[in-house]
């Protein structure tokens, strides 16, 4: 097939997953895109199925990931083998709905400053469903550090290759690798806008064996990370307030509750209006546990 429309390939991470990563590559192969389009599968610490691998006009290819274990590791494994303009994201438990990637090669088109173009989700949790989308066309710096917008989720991603390169890949670093699309995302955004379809093109599977699902640990190092390595935080007081709202709420999942305590107080100050800390102080104080409050959000395609 003759395309003008630059070639795209879709990196798929996974980990013990068999069924749901075949769905996802499915949803990749089905995709009516008129470019060319092939997918790689990056197993990460586990043992591959090269019987995915195939030729054709949409190709797969297996491979491991060899740099850092974990999801930011095999991500980069992937860019880096990728011989196409265009690279995008797909988590082994989601899939793309079809007309995704052509509705966001147009738009970054219309965008040539952006890094990268999103979509809306739809989110699965059990048998409800939510729709999530934003209504703006693009997304700044100041929007993000307001709000994490989980809109704006990774296997939506679709980036320009060169750019996502000079950005330095997905950030390994990151304690336990939680939120690494996030820093990717506001780094994404210092170097411009982040171009947004706001149709719902993406099926996000929330459930418990999602990876960070309650690691309660993982979160508030990395939370705390992020603040430490995003000083522009600092200016936004209800989106630092967000942040440490979160971390207050996973030091009482943990049952830290003087830690929890603590950055329970900071949130107050930032913000009185953050729910965030008057959550936290509900499982400190015994009132709520954390998992049950957790899987009442996700019900309605929330999180905290």
């Amino acid at each position: 097939m003759t395309s003008s429309l630059p070639a795209v390939t879709a990196i798929i991470p996974t980990v013990d997953r068999p069924e749901l990563l075949r769905r996802a590559i499915a949803s990749v192969a089905d995709q009516d895109y008129a470019g060319r389009l092939s997918c790689v599968v990056v197993y990460d610490g586990t043992e591959p199925d090269w019987s995915l691998s195939r030729a054709g006009d949409r190709p797969v290819t297996v491979v491991v990931n060899t740099r850092k274990p974990g999801l930011a590791g095999a991500r980069n494994t992937g860019v880096v083998l990728a011989d196409t303009a265009l690279v995008a994201f797909c988590d082994d438990d989601d899939a793309w709905l079809p007309g995704k990637l052509t509705a966001q090669v147009q738009r970054l088109a219309e965008v040539p400053e952006a890094v990268l173009a999103s979509c809306g989700i739809r989110i699965e949790y059990g048998d409800s469903t939510t729709d999530r989308r934003l209504p703006s066309d693009t997304i700044a710096l100041d929007d993000l550090l307001r709000s994490r917008l989980a809109e704006l989720h990774s296997s939506s991603f679709v980036f320009r290759r060169r750019r996502l390169l000079d950005l330095g890949l997905v950030n390994e670093e990151v304690p336990g690798g939680f939120g690494e699309d996030y820093d990717l995302l506001l780094r994404a955004a210092r170097a411009g806008p982040i171009a947004n379809v706001r149709d719902v093109h993406l099926l996000v599977r929330w459930h418990r064996a999602s990876h960070f699902v309650r690691r309660w640990d993982t979160m508030a190092a990395a939370l705390e990370w992020l603040l430490r390595e995003y000083p522009e935080f600092a200016s936004v007081r209800a989106g630092e307030a967000r942040i440490t709202g979160q971390i207050a709420f996973a030091h009482a999942a943990l049952g830290r509750r003087r830690t929890a305590l603590r950055w329970a107080r900071r949130t107050v100050g930032r913000n009185p209006l953050e729910a965030r800390a008057y959550l936290a102080l509900a499982v400190a104080a015994g009132a709520v546990k954390a998992d049950a409050l957790v899987s009442r959000l996700q019900a309605r395609g929330r999180s905290i």
